[in-house]
């Protein structure tokens, strides 16, 4: 039986089921046993079966389509078009095409055009209830800003909206959630600079009003004031361009030499601060790989001699490099830089997984789950001198 002759009829039959408890089990509606559910989706993914998205539509009044608002610089940012690629595919697994919200629609039909926009891209106060509920079954609103004007019209559109980070907002709470641990990525990575010979950090944090921004500029403070460490604090757009990391990180070095480590919060922007590195002649290579040996058991330091040979010019202090979220650049960079792997794509999978389980029934409202992300090490922060 191939997946374009298995009907629900065949799922039924080979369960042990009637055809509706087959629909009730494979949709996570009606009262089903939790055990039947189960073998009834086992079922039917050995089978190979699809649902009629056209039909189930019918049948539920749906309009098969879930809506995605994306911040406005999501078009030139990896991390953001991965996300959306992983939210697809979740999506298309419950039979659900995903509507690309376009900052002007928002206030529009969904995937229109919209009139003249206000900050966040929307006009007006960024009402969009109407219109965009009357267009999809759901919402996914990722990295949602409070300076964003589209936001509370989207978490009021009467339909189930599911967020990936929390919105600091005053509007209403969203569906449901999906959220990183921002601040124990920006702690792991300042954590791992200062075991690697870093005494005076600095952080590019991003701008914005959205949860992660806040985060990290909230934990780069509190973090040094735990370990009695002044961390340099510069801000940056929340998707600055390499060019303007270089420009923040040179003007931070030439005022601040004693800075050794740069944690460059927004995506892609690290091969900038790598490249005034560069300018200034500041090594890229971990600090505590240099210099001789202290504490019990260090070999003794040379005896100083009236008539010594000239000291040689010492060498530029070496600087650490680290970014909050991973991607083409900091892999391709030379040296590589280590950085917080978000995972976008299983992010986006994650948020589309919950918006699907709780419009199917599957999960109650007002659920928020939580997303790992990885700290990927590099040379950048872990080679020894050349």
């Amino acid at each position: 039986m191939t997946s374009r002759t298995v009907t629900l009829l065949d799922v039924a039959r080979t369960a042990g089921v009637s055809k509706s408890t087959a629909s009730d089990a494979l949709q996570g509606s009606g009262r089903v046993a939790e055990a039947t559910r189960d073998r009834v989706r086992a079922v039917a993914e050995e089978l190979g079966y699809r649902p009629n998205s056209a039909a189930r539509r019918l049948r539920r009044a749906s309009t098969g389509a879930i809506g995605l608002h994306l911040p406005q610089t999501a078009t030139r940012l990896d991390y953001y078009m991965n996300l959306a690629f992983g939210a697809v595919a979740r999506a298309q697994e419950d039979g659900f095409d995903v509507v690309l919200l376009a900052p002007a629609s928002t206030t529009g039909s969904a995937g229109g055009t919209g009139g003249a926009t206000g900050p966040g891209g929307a006009s007006g106060s960024g009402r969009a209830s109407g219109p965009v509920a009357s267009r999809v079954d759901g919402l996914l609103v990722i990295d949602p800003e409070v300076g964003d004007s589209a936001v509370p019209g989207l978490l009021d559109a009467g339909v189930p909206v599911v967020t990936g980070e929390r919105y600091l907002g005053p509007t209403a709470a969203p569906t449901g959630a999906v959220i990183c641990d921002n601040a124990a990525s920006l702690t792991a990575l300042l954590d791992h600079v200062t075991a690697r010979g870093a005494r005076r950090p600095a952080v590019l944090a991003p701008a914005g009003t959205s949860a992660w921004a806040t985060a990290l500029r909230a934990t780069a403070a509190s973090w040094g004031q735990e370990h009695g460490v002044d961390v340099a604090l510069r801000t940056v757009p929340f998707a600055a361009t390499p060019g303007e990391a270089e420009e923040t990180t040179l003007a931070l070095l030439r005022a601040d030499p004693a800075v050794d480590a740069v944690i460059c919060a927004p995506d892609g922007a690290a091969p900038g601060v790598l490249r005034a590195a560069g300018t200034l002649g500041r090594p890229v290579r971990a600090a505590g790989t240099l210099g001789r040996p202290v504490g019990p058991g260090a070999p003794p330091a040379a005896t100083t001699h009236s008539r010594e040979a000239p000291k040689a010019p010492k060498a530029p202090a070496p600087l650490l490099v680290a970014s909050c979220v991973d991607g083409t650049a900091t892999r391709s960079a030379e040296p590589p830089v280590t950085a917080v792997d978000l995972r976008p794509a299983a992010y986006g999978r994650a948020c589309a997984e919950l918006l699907c389980d709780i419009l199917a029934g599957r999960t109650p409202p007002d659920t928020v789950r939580r997303h790992a992300w990885a700290l990927e090490t590099r040379a950048s922060t872990t080679a020894g001198p050349a």
